[in-house]
């Protein structure tokens, strides 16, 4: 087909001639060029926009899902839970609205532990990425929770010095301690939790039966020793160590120091009944009860002695002298092999100690008045401090004792044993029972962490007895 230009022409408007010269310019003119670009950005942002509340609201809804799965297991897992853990999982799910969300529910349980494990999906409609041929999501949560009672080798320090004798310190500490003893020693917990109990005050009594099973010597003006008490010195440099047992000791001399009349020796340096004894790596409740609350002020403080016996009764060197004790009956076999080595990742090692106050002066008899064995059966029926005050010129009292450990030095030591035990990966709790700034200070020192430390008043201290024999049969979330 032709075309007549010249008509073309005229319709348009256009003289001959002027055509491509339009044309030309037609081809030049930029204008609207930007709206074109405009608009295109424009899609481009809706569809980025769309694109972004789709996934905003996927990851609202998988948050959602993810915290209904952590709470659903971690209910599941606890050992003290009586429903079935599926059971469990699906109800919370159920509760949430979420219950047709469960793909599986895994549980995996023994004699100590429990773990559970839930699988949930479910897709979400997209609203805008529709669009682009995404009809929708996929949301998935996964959770896991375990609890798991390992082997448990704890020493239990209380402070039985003479100020708990007030304010009702002493009746608040057997009940916390009894608290603690109920909580840990659980029927599910059996064969897999020990506990030792060292009461302390100016010293701590080994007992006979720990005592007989280590290498003491009776000192250099004896031929025996006696068996009016049962404690050891130490050396300070075995407050650098955690062991014991691989030396010979020094027992303690048995005498009162302070004045409680002339033939009153109720409350000597070294603590004599038995019930003030060590109690070692038992699980009998009723044994353990029965002893805290016997339990009575008496004496002085000597806190770093208290952790130093703890924290061997943990150590592996003290193996020998259990094996003699589970010879004897006094120690349940089945723990013949305690304490476990510090490589034994099965077997968490932990301390409690408890203090209702600080480091004090200590002193002994002066070696001319201890050197005999009638001297030392005479101070032994004759109360020290009743003697300096009605025997003994004023003027000449001070030949007769001197100073064992000072309160510093104490404190020095206390934070020698403290810092070895935490690098053997002992946990360490402690805990400060209506004491001092400073004392507060020396036993949060001690702590595997401040958050370790509990400074607790009154009837407080059965609270944090309690919290700390939770976290020890603790619950974690493991993914």
């Amino acid at each position: 087909m032709k075309y007549d230009v010249s008509k073309i022409r005229g319709r348009a408007g256009l003289k001959s001639g002027t055509v491509a010269p339009a044309l030309r310019r037609f081809a030049k003119e930029e204008d609207g060029t930007m709206v074109i670009f405009a608009c295109f950005m424009i899609l481009i942002m809706i569809a980025v926009g769309g694109v972004g509340v789709d996934l905003m609201r996927n990851e609202m809804e998988r948050t959602r899902l993810q915290a209904v799965s952590d709470r659903a297991v971690l209910a599941a897992a606890d050992l003290d839970q009586p429903l079935e853990p599926e059971a469990v999982v699906r109800d919370y799910f159920e509760k949430s609205g979420m219950g047709e969300y469960v793909s599986n529910v895994y549980v995996n349980e023994g004699l100590n532990f429990r773990t559970v494990k839930v699988d949930a999906t479910t897709t979400m409609k997209t609203q805008f990425m529709g669009s682009m041929g995404v009809e929708s999501l996929t949301i998935p949560a996964t959770s896991t929770a375990e609890e798991k009672v390992n082997k448990v080798e704890i020493s239990m320090v209380l402070d039985i010095s003479g100020s708990m004798g007030r304010n009702g310190k002493m009746a608040n500490l057997r009940d916390a301690a009894n608290v603690f003893v109920d909580t840990v020693l659980k029927e599910e917990n059996e064969d897999l939790i020990s506990v030792s109990v060292v009461p302390y005050s100016a010293h701590v009594n080994a007992g006979k039966d720990i005592f007989e099973l280590m290498n003491v010597s009776p000192g250099p003006y004896f031929d025996e020793t006696h068996d009016y008490s049962h404690c050891i010195e130490f050396d300070d440099s075995e407050f650098s160590n955690t062991g014991i047992g691989g030396q010979q000791y020094l027992q303690v001399q048995h005498f009162q120091r302070y004045n409680a009349g002339r033939y009153t020796i109720t409350s000597p340096v070294c603590p004599k009944y038995d019930y003030e004894a060590i109690t070692p790596l038992s699980q009998d409740k009723g044994a353990l009860k029965a002893q805290i609350d016997q339990l009575t002020p008496r004496s002085n403080t000597s806190i770093f002695l208290g952790m130093k016996w703890a924290v061997a009764l943990l150590d592996p060197s003290f193996n020998g002298i259990n094996t003699g004790l589970v010879g004897q009956g006094i120690v349940d076999p089945v723990f013949a092999s305690r304490p476990a080595s510090y490589s034994d990742n099965e077997t968490l090692k932990t301390v409690i100690l408890m203090t209702d106050g600080q480091n004090v002066a200590t002193d002994r008899i002066d070696t001319r008045y201890y050197n005999s064995g009638s001297e030392r059966a005479h101070w032994a029926r004759y109360n020290f401090g009743w003697w300096m005050d009605n025997r003994v010129n004023w003027r000449y009292r001070n030949n007769w004792y001197y100073q064992k450990y000072s309160a510093s030095q104490g404190d020095s030591l206390l934070n020698s044993i403290c810092e070895v035990a935490k690098d053997q990966k002992i946990v360490v709790w402690s805990i400060g029972f209506e004491v001092t700034d400073h004392g507060a200070n020396v036993m949060e020192d001690c702590a595997s962490s401040p958050s370790h430390f509990f400074r607790v008043e009154g009837v407080e201290i059965s609270e944090a007895f309690e919290a700390i024999a939770r976290q020890i049969n603790q619950l974690r979330l493991t993914q």
